[in-house]
């Protein structure tokens, strides 16, 4: 094995445990909570159970785009230079307003979110399993939140999007 296919492996390594554990995070924070306190009307947002569909919706669309399913990454060009994660984190406003397509219906069960974030961590770790260096390293999006990255980089967004999503409902539970 040559060290561009090391890199890879070890990258997707990381890229795989990283996702797995913030999304088990937040399916641990959904069964802990009772379903009344799961589905809650939240007056400034949505309820945690929405929070856990929309975060799984989310993420089966990254998942599509990471495994080629779907459209979106294209040929990055000679000169892209990936910018480290966490400056384009940084970047991130603190609050985003998703587009309708990914906002959560009216009432989500909690049963209903726990199901869709399971479901979309199996399709994630299939999008793992099929990434190749080539569509990682030179394609990618742009995007007006994050600018340009590589798929890479998308599948770290994905994991940034489930913790985010996850302090929110912590928040929302009181146990913030």
């Amino acid at each position: 094995m040559d060290g561009v296919q090391a890199a890879h492996l070890a990258r997707i390594r990381h890229l795989r445990e990283s996702f797995a554990s913030a999304n088990e995070r937040l399916v641990a924070r959904l069964r802990g909570a009772s379903d009344e306190a799961a589905e809650r009307h939240n007056p400034t947002g949505w309820s945690v159970a929405q929070i856990g569909w929309h975060v799984a919706t989310v993420s089966t669309r990254f998942a599509g785009m990471i495994a080629g399913d779907t459209t979106g990454p294209q040929p990055l060009p000679e000169s892209f230079q990936e910018r480290p994660w966490a400056e384009i984190a940084a970047s991130i406003p603190n609050r985003l307003q998703a587009p309708a397509a990914l906002h959560p219906p009216p009432a989500v069960k909690r049963t209903e979110a726990v199901a869709a974030l399971e479901a979309s961590g199996t399709k994630m770790a299939r999008a793992f399993d099929v990434l190749t260096c080539e569509r990682g390293g030179r394609m990618g999006i742009a995007n007006a939140v994050v600018g340009t990255i590589s798929v890479y980089q998308l599948a770290e967004w994905a994991t940034a999007h489930i913790a985010r999503h996850n302090r929110q409902a912590k928040q929302i539970l009181g146990e913030a």
